[in-house]
């Protein structure tokens, strides 16, 4: 809970710094601009959607996935009214890339705890292994995509954008690099396998 308390807090930073969107924010945002939803409510509806196209697809999930779709959303909506708007284009790209690296930290927490990968990265996944394509080249195509067609929803794509889009890779790397984490290690429940657990604790 904690990654993703950091997570929501650095989506909002980005989004606040206003020098352009990150790919899938330009998508939440787009979406946001055509309905009377807010930004969580929209996060949480297109990570529902995502996990039943896995799911369908056979993919497997954790508790870790559904926590992560629904709670970042909820953290996005509590925060993003009390948090500050940049003032200018310099303060708005330090607040950038604060932002990346602060969900770089989120990243972290939450893919330390085993519980399973968002929804996002698990379509990646997903269509790497249906596809037989690699999984960056995947998640390049999946975020043009989505920055597509939140720019054509009235998303903002800017500098910010590319930024985001280049820089999130070396932001987590970075960070893992520093707390020492090496993420192949980590061998994820499903939520098959973390009911399992809590029934046996209680048999």
């Amino acid at each position: 809970m904690t990654g993703l308390i950091f997570y929501a807090l650095g989506i909002v930073s980005t989004i606040k710094a206003n020098v352009g969107y990150a790919p899938w924010d330009v998508f939440h945002v787009g979406l946001v601009n055509k309905t009377s939803l807010s930004l969580g409510v929209v996060s949480i509806i297109v990570g529902t959607l995502i996990v039943i196209i896995v799911t369908v697809l056979k993919e497997k999930f954790g508790l870790g996935t559904i926590l992560n779709m629904v709670f970042i959303g909820i953290f996005i909506d509590i925060i993003f009214p009390h948090f500050p708007a940049a003032p200018n284009q310099i303060i708005g790209y330090i607040m950038l890339i604060s932002g990346l690296f602060i969900i770089s930290i989120g990243s972290y927490f939450y893919i330390k705890s085993a519980f399973g990968v968002g929804p996002r990265d698990n379509l990646m996944v997903v269509l790497a292994r249906k596809t037989k394509l690699p999984a960056g080249f995947c998640r390049f195509v999946i975020e043009l995509l989505v920055t597509v067609i939140g720019w054509l929803l009235g998303g903002m794509v800017w500098i910010g954008t590319i930024i985001s889009a280049i820089g999130i890779g070396f932001c987590i790397q970075l960070t893992f690099k520093i707390f020492k984490f090496d993420v192949t290690a980590v061998s994820h429940e499903t939520l098959r396998d973390t009911f399992a657990v809590i029934n046996k604790k209680y048999q």
